[in-house]
């Protein structure tokens, strides 16, 4: 909460003349006529932000209406208790035509996105435009703390009464990470399902189009959250142009439309996506590989200079090179591909820098679930021992060869766990035998 503060009250100077010499004296505020508490003139100062137009309205007070000082402290606590602004300062000058009111703000930098779910009965330029009108100081951004996020709320609500829809305007303090800062004001509304109906995707072409649909099939019942649907334009979408080297592949904000109103709302969903060029590789290198020569891990490259730049396909084939480099215990390896694009030849040359990182080290073996003599049994048929050079292939080769001993109990779920120490350079295997259907 910001206290506002006073600077002070100015009072007119008034010649009185007579027959004695000329005097000046100070009108208080009883002495003044009844239009001298009418407000006339807002002048607003120091904010970058807002206009007087919009700073009126949010302090409660109107033009024309008659105003004492208590209003003045209640208009700036108004403000202040917004918190868009991190200091308010109000002074106010008395004359007989009526009061002049300056406000002097600083804009508060502690502000973050607020980000609107699933209001799908309004697009996103009717939403704006009515906040605006409802919520003046909003203009894409709340603080972190203050009222604005209430009143943006409020206004939400009141939008959904409006058009008579069951459901209740909630928002979530969102984070990137469990317990991280927030950095968005998710607004949604709750307790009325919106399901997803058809996908549309405007901007794609064959044969991306057609997989895209397909994709897109498994979505449709869900229910409509704008970020679940960039999630899946992320994880579902882009690798489909990523496959077809459009490495610079967009989507956009979904949009969408209302077809089916009922106990529930169905929406037919448009994503707009900018493919963008087609690359193609030029070249592929190495760099830092050590423990491996170039040769050998290029075996594990399925791409070639003048194919299509499937960067998924790249991914995959990294995979599987930081997995031999878990044969020798390099288990920290990273292998990270830069490109190097030429838009000009709708070209890429992709340089893979390898960062073996250390050699880990044999740590403690843990079987569970097994009765103690079969556990003791593939314990001393482990084969690699405290201090060995660790190999992450090593664990599900035991497995197929120790299955006799344990699958006439089964059958069984089995689960692997490698736990790293960075410190000692070891790994800890963990073994679970859970009986299936558990």
């Amino acid at each position: 909460m910001i206290l506002p503060r006073i600077l002070k009250a100015f009072f007119p100077v008034v010649l009185l003349l007579s027959l004695a010499p000329a005097q000046t004296r100070k009108l208080t505020p009883k002495q003044l006529p009844p239009t001298a508490f009418k407000l006339i003139a807002l002048k607003v100062t120091g904010t970058s932000h807002y206009t007087q137009n919009e700073i009126l309205p949010a302090s409660g007070l109107q033009l024309g209406q008659t105003i004492s000082d208590d209003d003045f402290k209640k208009a700036a606590q108004l403000l202040g208790d917004t918190g868009v602004f991190s200091d308010v300062v109000f002074s106010y000058q008395y004359s007989p035509e009526g009061t002049k009111l300056e406000f002097q703000l600083t804009d508060s930098t502690k502000l973050i996105p607020a980000h609107f779910e699933n209001f799908v009965w309004f697009s996103d330029q009717e939403l704006r435009d009515q906040l605006r009108d409802r919520v003046p100081l909003f203009k894409g951004e709340v603080p972190l703390a203050g009222t604005l996020v209430d009143q943006l709320s409020d206004a939400l609500q009141a939008l959904l009464l409006e058009r008579k829809i069951e459901g209740r305007a909630d928002y979530l303090r969102a984070s990137d990470v469990p317990g991280g800062p927030i950095v968005a004001f998710e607004f949604s509304v709750t307790g009325h399902p919106i399901r997803i109906g058809k996908f549309e995707f405007s901007g794609a072409a064959a044969p991306e189009l057609a997989q895209l649909q397909a994709a897109a099939q498994k979505l449709q019942g869900e229910e409509y959250m704008r970020s679940f649907v960039r999630q899946r334009a992320e994880g579902n979408f882009l690798p489909i142009y990523q496959e077809h080297g459009y490495l610079k592949a967009v989507f956009g904000d979904p949009v969408t439309k209302v077809i089916q109103e009922a106990t529930e709302t169905t929406v037919d969903v448009t994503l707009p996506v900018t493919p963008g060029l087609q690359y193609k590789i030029a070249e592929m290198q190495l760099s830092g590989n050590k423990a491996f020569d170039a040769a050998k891990l290029r075996e594990l490259l399925h791409l070639a200079s003048g194919q299509v730049a499937n960067s998924v396909q790249l991914e995959k084939d990294i995979e599987s090179m930081r997995a031999l480099y878990g044969t020798r215990g390099y288990m920290a390896a990273k292998i990270e591909p830069q490109p190097e694009m030429d838009d000009a030849q709708a070209s890429v040359k992709y340089v893979l820098h390898v960062d073996e990182g250390g050699i880990y080290k044999m740590g403690d073996l843990d079987l569970r679930g097994l009765d103690t003599r079969t556990t003791a049994r593939l314990v001393n048929d482990w084969k690699l021992r405290g201090g060995d050079a660790y190999d992450s292939s090593y664990p599900k080769r035991f497995l197929k060869e120790a299955a006799a001993d344990f699958e006439p109990m089964g059958p069984w779920k089995i689960s692997m766990h490698e736990s790293l120490d960075q410190k000692e350079k070891t790994v800890d295997v963990t073994i679970r035998f859970d009986p299936a259907g558990h």
